[in-house]
């Protein structure tokens, strides 16, 4: 196939999804290397983010660009090719999330630099979705978020608390601080453990490095806040088993994840190899065959409207501060980074990714389930 067809076929298949080559609008793209067409064509989403990377396209508006092409459904109608073949079969084969292979995946993007995340997250270091209602800032957003998710746990003064995926401790802080309880929080990352205990010294919180697999206590309550996506298909159950032990028979267990509206044993392949290797998605059909027999749903809430908000203003942190981050990193990582906000942005504003809060319990909740 010759360099005219791919740029006729891709430019067609653009077009379907209100996409102009070289157009006017802020969610059309102008191409800038001629070895856009042919890579994206045959690598598909890969191909699209390492052509951003290299300065091969560029557009006013890469979030909206990326919003028109799920809303079209235009990634299902490009073939994939031989790599992603194979890598949807070693998926099947390999345990891609085992303990020492947790560890390697997330130190290669949480350890990448506490300066980075400072300057991009809100003030109480919160790496996942706000929760927007009645909030002007994002600051404001993650605090509603972390106090929903300490109402819907029905937290009281006393009860120990495990935060699965505790990231650089801001649930566990506010937690403290506001409703009284200890929070034990485990991590895989050394640089997010080492400033989380700073940010909580002086609380009842315990940050420990560890992998989830290897915890055997009872807690009150348990809570996972953006940690489900690491987990990966095959250690879902292993994931839910563990969360069933280590909490007591009345305790609620909130899981906090990104969703999505397709079962998938792969994630994308640009977020994986640039922003969270073997990373994974779940479904509504992957979490319910997981809790399936140990636990009962009591309630499920979908907000993700708001990690696009959350995300955009994440971007906007980053553009601001970039002079002072800059020194540290090249303009090939800031275009990366930037790819990765608002690519992941434009997926949730097209409802292709969800955000879901669910609240499970052991045997049912006496009564019915509510929070205040």
């Amino acid at each position: 196939m010759g360099k005219e067809m791919f740029k006729n076929i891709l430019t067609r298949l653009l077009s379907t999804a209100g996409v102009t080559v070289n157009g006017n609008e802020a969610w059309d793209i102008q191409v800038l290397h001629e070895g856009f067409y042919r890579k994206t064509l045959t690598e598909g989403s890969l191909g699209l983010g390492e052509a951003y990377m290299s300065q091969w396209w560029e557009s006013p508006k890469p979030d909206e660009f990326i919003t028109r092409i799920l809303r079209s459904d235009l990634e299902h109608q490009i073939k994939p090719g031989i790599k992603l073949k194979m890598d949807v079969m070693l998926s099947h084969l390999f345990n891609r999330q085992q303990p020492a292979a947790a560890f390697r995946n997330g130190s290669r993007h949480y350890d990448i630099g506490n300066d980075l995340f400072v300057l991009m997250l809100d003030k109480r270091m919160t790496y996942t979705c706000g929760f927007w209602n009645n909030a002007r800032t994002l600051n404001e957003a993650q605090e509603n978020k972390l106090d929903l998710t300490c109402r819907k746990l029905r937290l009281r003064p006393g009860m120990h608390v495990l935060d699965i995926g505790c990231g650089w401790g801001s649930f566990a802080k506010f937690a403290a601080e506001n409703y009284g309880v200890k929070v034990t929080g485990i991590t895989i990352s050394k640089e997010q453990a080492e400033l989380g205990r700073q940010l909580c010294n002086g609380l009842p919180v315990d940050i420990r490095i560890m992998d989830y697999r290897s915890l055997h206590e009872q807690f009150d309550a348990v809570v996972s806040i953006g940690m489900f996506e690491h987990v990966g298909y095959k250690n879902y159950r292993t994931y839910m088993k563990m969360a069933h032990q280590n909490l007591k028979e009345d305790g609620l267990f909130l899981l906090h994840t990104i969703g999505s509206n397709r079962t998938s044993t792969l994630t994308d392949p640009w977020i994986s190899k640039y922003i969270f290797p073997h990373s994974l998605i779940p479904s509504i059909k992957q979490i319910g065959e997981a809790i399936e027999g140990l636990f009962v749903m009591e309630h499920w809430e979908n907000f993700s409207v708001d990690y696009d908000k959350t995300l955009m203003a994440w971007y906007d942190n980053i553009t601001a501060n970039w002079e002072r981050l800059k020194g540290k990193y090249d303009a090939t990582f800031f275009r990366m980074w930037k790819y990765y906000l608002l690519s992941c942005a434009g997926a949730f504003r097209s409802r292709s990714n969800q955000l879901w809060q669910v609240v499970l319990s052991k045997s049912g909740v006496p009564g019915g389930y509510s929070f205040g």
